[in-house]
This record gives structure tokens, sequence and C-alpha cells, in this order.
């Protein structure tokens, strides 16, 4: 007995086989390789997530250049910083050294038994001692402006440094995802493939945005750093050149009285080398020093 609606005209009968068939008809239809995909990506058929060998290449070159600049900057900044520290150390070894020698010889007996070389090396001590003085006073102005604004700048790179360990390793799980991608896409397009590849592109789509912000940030901020350096270093630089002549303008002056107190007027360097030769060849001329 078929069924009937409420208004008693007959329906539409659908036995068993029938309905059967019309379920195969439906399934077949919504798993055709062309419906699933529609139905994943509407009715696009790719999404625009691959990389371009052309395209990867001017990223990783663009990328390349401005890391290797700073690469640059970083190893230039660590040697300067290196050669401005041995550069100081010596020179506070020069004074501290020319003050162990006048202070030797003001303590050598001769001094004590000729009045006028205890004066000479006196005056000398006294040169020495300023020169010590002036010259820690410009290592000191050296290391507060040039050596420590050296090493601060060093110590911004291993920030920028993880920065850029972060995108390699976030372009590494890109690159893996993107290849995971091709594959399925080179695959027949089935239905498990499909639904595969539709993951494989939700996966893909977020490491994707997150590299390209971590590599727009850092191509972005990366020369601007770079061109920092001038304005950064000048100052510093400038402190150094103020430094060194304070320094020397001082050192004429200590010296020119130091020659002034010491020197025999009217004897050139010549004159000076002869009398010494002739002195020599007197020592030389007694028995106690005569060749046997």
């Amino acid at each position: 007995m078929g069924y009937r609606s409420r208004s008693g005209s007959p329906r539409n009968r659908l036995y068993p086989r029938q309905f059967k068939e019309k379920a195969r008809e439906s399934d077949s239809a919504l798993s055709s390789p062309q419906c699933l995909e529609e139905i994943a990506f509407g009715t696009e058929t790719r999404f625009d997530l691959e990389v371009s060998e052309s395209g990867c290449g001017e990223v990783e070159r663009d990328f390349e250049r401005e890391y290797g600049k700073l690469q640059q900057l970083e190893d230039q900044t660590k040697k300067l910083q290196k050669d401005m520290k041995k550069s100081t150390d010596a020179d506070l070894a020069m004074s501290k050294s020319a003050v162990k020698i006048s202070s030797d010889l003001l303590s050598n007996p001769l001094c004590e038994q000729e009045p006028g070389f205890l004066e000479m090396v006196t005056a000398f001590d006294t040169a020495m001692k300023r020169m010590d003085s002036f010259n820690q006073e410009k290592v000191n102005q050296i290391q507060k402006t040039v050596i420590e604004p050296l090493k601060k700048f060093s110590s911004v790179f291993p920030s920028l440094n993880m920065a850029v360990k972060r995108r390699e390793q976030t372009l590494q799980d890109y690159k893996r995802l993107q290849s995971k991608v091709e594959k399925y896409e080179e695959k027949e397009r089935t239905g498990p493939v499909l639904a595969k590849l539709h993951q494989a592109r939700e996966e893909l789509r977020p490491v994707k945005e997150d590299f390209e912000a971590k590599n727009k940030q850092l191509l972005e901020e990366m020369p601007k750093f770079y061109s920092s350096r001038i304005d950064y270093f000048k100052p510093s630089f400038e402190s150094l050149v103020r430094a060194q002549v304070v320094y020397y303008t001082e050192m004429h002056k200590i010296f020119g009285d130091l020659t002034a107190q010491i020197d025999q007027p009217g004897l050139s360097d010549e004159q000076r080398e002869r009398e010494n030769e002739a002195k020599l060849s007197e020592l030389r001329a007694l028995s106690i020093v005569a060749d046997d």
C-alpha cells in the first residue's frame, strides 16, 4: 500500500532498490575529484602559496646581501674594539716604563755624586710623570667615549643573529611544507589525495605567513641598522681625535720645557754624537777594558 499525503494523493514511491541507486549516484558525484576540490577550495584549484625558484632566489639574495653587510660590520666592530684596547694598553705600558726608567736613574748613585746630572734626571723624571698623567687621562677618555660605545654596539649583534636564526628555521619549515604540498599536487587527484593536499596547504599557510612577516621585518630593519652606524660612531671618533690632539699638544709643551732645561745650546745632534764617540774611545783605551 502506497503512502498518501494528507490530501489523499499518493506520494512518489521510493522502493529500496531505487533508493540505493540514487544514493550511489549521489555519493559518486560528491566523491568525484572535481567536486571534492570545489568543496575544499571553492572555485579555485590552487592557492597562491608556492614560492617560485626565481622569486625565492631573489628574496634570499636580498636577504644575504643585507645580512652580509651586518656580519662584516660586526667583525669590523669587534676588531676595532680589540685594536683600540691594544693601543691604550700599549700607551699605558709606554708611559709607565718611562716613569720606571726615570725613577731608576734618580736612585742611581751617580746622581748623588754629580749635581748637574741629578738636576737633569730630576727634570726628566718630572716630565715623565707629567706625561704619564696626561696619558692616563687620554686613555680614560678613549675608554669612555670609544671603547665602551664599541662594546655596547657589539652587544646588539647576538639578538640580531638570533632573529636571523629564527627566520632560517621558519624558512626550512616553509620549504618542507611547500615540498609536501607539491608532492600531493603531482599525484592523481583522487579523493584521499585531495584531502591530504588540503590539509598540507592548511599547514603551510601559517608557516608561510610567519616566514614572510619575519623576512619583511628583517629586510626593513637591517638596512636601517646598518645606516645608523655613522651617526652612532661619529661622536666617538671625534672624541678620539680630540683626546689625541690634547695629549700631543701637552706632550709638545712638556718635552719643550724639558729640552730647554737639559739641552746644551749651540750643539747639533752630529756634534753630540761625535762627543759621545770621543768619550767612548777614551773608555776603551783604559787597560781594564782593553782587548787581550
